[in-house]
């Protein structure tokens, strides 16, 4: 069984993360949006609201799972037999971050990460982008899924 784990804060979830998230589907049995808990970290939304927000998304499409966890990525993956990380790459800097952490993970684990380029469309979208025209009372809903807008 193909099962990937598809780690962020999702803080909120964007369309930039639904695109990848749709893509990846075909190329996988099991798709796990796992909300990494980072008890140093600021979240706008709750814990609470990012969980409804994907499950709202994603509510009929029966290969995605979401759950929570703290800790390492890698070691979260081993706990719910999954041997592929998923990772969206927007830019060049995207890229040299993820592939640092990519290497280190495969040597540690031994766990895979599968990279997908975000579609044109969306490559400009960020969690921290929506996050501040939010903060200004600003209209991010062309760049967020209906469930989160709602």
């Amino acid at each position: 069984m193909r099962k990937a784990v598809f780690p962020g804060s999702f803080d909120p979830i964007t369309l930039g993360h639904v695109d990848i998230i749709n893509r990846a589907i075909p190329l996988f049995d099991e798709i796990v949006i796992a909300i990494g808990i980072n008890a140093d970290k600021k979240y706008m939304f709750s814990l609470e609201e990012r969980l409804q927000f994907i499950k709202n998304t994603f509510q009929s499409e029966p290969k995605i799972t979401v759950t929570t966890y703290s800790g390492l990525t890698v070691d979260y993956c081993k706990t719910i037999d999954s041997n592929f990380i998923l990772r969206g790459l927007r830019n060049p800097a995207d890229f040299e971050f993820e592939k640092a952490i990519a290497i280190t993970n495969r040597k540690l684990s031994g766990i895979e990460t599968v990279f997908l380029l975000t579609s044109a469309e969306t490559s400009f979208i960020s969690s921290s982008i929506v996050r501040d025209i939010l903060r200004n009372n600003g209209d991010a809903s062309i760049l967020l899924p209906k469930e989160v807008t709602q």
